[in-house]
């Protein structure tokens, strides 16, 4: 198995610290709003790695934090606290935003069938552990502070942008606070950090009351459930050149060491070829695509049209792409299911290779999805095939098996009206089949020719 290593810049041989298991941490969300698609794309690749990673027979320990302790507006750290203003918006305590939209977030990953990893840790939780991580850094030497912040020391790390090969004059400050005059270097960031008399997250501790810095939680985390090194880290490239650089300071800080040996980051997704962005009105939510009648495995289908190094431009012409070749991929299921045809066991065995070789050349969905259409399109109809797609499935996720007709889902009495209406059709008389039609859309359903018959779905 390979994979693209950002630490390296070049695609590696996988090798775990521990044959045959792998430990990983994701970058989870900062839970002040609901989730956009942009954002779900970093957790469909998660999934992807997930499955592929359980494909090859590893057994995982995956961490993902939950930020609900606040995270400033900009992920270069520049801003309004997050939470603070989500609470202020919906005038709701930053507690009750937190749970609202984890529950939310979780409930979007169950829509898109997400693997979620093992352990899923809440900064608010885990304020103790960060503590005491401060203070393994104060002992180390690597912080000074102000009358109200600790901040890491950059210079004292012998080279600071080993992720992003930036050079420290080019890098924006890495804290939750505006720029603070008493800080000593620019890339310098605030570790931990007094609470004003009004700022609601807050906890005692050595300092005085404080709340952490955003970067501090994900290592203290990383650290308490996966030691301090790990397989494999994971997040958006937008992570890359403030966050994950002061993870790996602040780890090289606290024990000598950069906490994981591999680093994958998923791109970016753009809308009709433009960032996502509220003041152009192209962020949807998962809610959104499917009160425009797109189901969630549709835009998860969507992802396998581009590897997860490469942008991914959405649109809804491609999002009905999308939709119909997931239809396709369903129909060619339940087809082979019924079939009676030998298969040769070395024909099943050359698909088995293929489509492992790509999925193990750094998550190649593209080529993997190829193989998946070539069985569809073979024109022997197979059990062996429909079992061969159920295990290609473990890693796509779209829960083929549990996949009906929409005719096996419908009511009793519309079944009878398309049986009726095909009746009409194939006897050519036009006036009760659009009779039919007109009572099935009263109903509330979408009616559709096609040269199989009559299909509806509820509308």
């Amino acid at each position: 198995m390979k994979i693209y290593n950002t630490l390296t810049r070049k695609k590696e041989e996988f090798k775990p610290i521990v044959e045959g298991e792998v430990r990983m941490y994701t970058c989870g969300p900062t839970v002040y709003d609901y989730a956009h698609i942009g954002n779900l794309r970093a957790y469909l690749f998660m999934d992807n790695l997930r499955r592929v990673l359980k494909y090859n027979g590893y057994k995982l320990k995956h961490v993902m934090n939950i930020t609900d302790v606040g995270h400033l507006v900009s992920d270069s750290d520049e801003g309004e606290d997050k939470m603070v203003k989500a609470a202020r918006r919906e005038n709701k305590d930053p507690y009750e935003i937190a749970e609202f939209y984890m529950n939310a977030f979780f409930k979007d990953l169950d829509a898109l069938n997400v693997d979620k990893p093992e352990i899923i840790a809440r900064a608010t939780e885990h304020i103790k552990i960060m503590e005491e991580y401060v203070k393994k850094l104060i002992e180390n030497g690597y912080t000074y502070h102000t009358d109200d912040t600790i901040y890491f020391d950059t210079s004292k790390l012998d080279k600071y942008g080993v992720l992003s090969n930036r050079k420290v004059e080019d890098q924006k400050a890495g804290a939750r606070v505006e720029f603070d005059t008493g800080k000593k270097n620019i890339s310098d960031f605030a570790l931990w950090i007094k609470a004003p008399e009004n700022h609601i997250m807050k906890w005692d501790s050595f300092f005085g009351k404080c709340y952490p810095g955003w970067h501090l939680e994900c290592s203290a985390m990383g650290y308490k459930y996966l030691g301090e090194t790990f397989d494999i880290h994971t997040g958006g490239i937008d992570h890359i050149p403030i966050h994950h650089e002061n993870e790996i300071a602040q780890s090289k800080g606290f024990s000598g060491k950069i906490p994981a040996n591999y680093w994958m980051h998923v791109n970016f997704m753009l809308m009709n070829g433009e960032k996502m962005s509220k003041s152009l009105g192209n962020v949807y939510t998962l809610s959104d695509l499917i009160e425009k009648g797109y189901e969630p495995m549709e835009f998860k289908m969507l992802m396998f049209t581009s590897t997860y190094r490469n942008q991914i431009n959405f649109t809804w012409e491609s999002l009905d792409s999308a939709k119909i070749s997931l239809q396709r991929l369903r129909d060619g299921y339940l087809k082979e299911l019924e079939g009676t045809d030998k298969v040769d066991e070395s024909e099943i065995k050359d698909y088995e290779n293929r489509f492992l070789e790509a999925i193990n050349d750094d998550l190649n969905m593209p080529v993997a999805m190829s193989v998946v259409w070539d069985i569809i399109k073979n024109p022997k109809k197979s059990k062996d095939l429909a079992n061969l797609l159920l295990k290609f499935d473990e890693v796509l996720g779209l829960d083929l098996k549990n996949y009906k007709k929409q005719e096996d889902k419908l009511p009793d009495e519309i079944k009878e009206l398309v049986s009726k209406r095909d009746e009409a059709r194939n006897s050519k008389n036009w006036a009760e089949s659009d009779r039919i039609r007109d009572l099935l859309i009263s109903k509330g359903y979408k009616v559709q020719d096609t040269k199989e018959g009559t299909l509806v779905k509820k509308g």
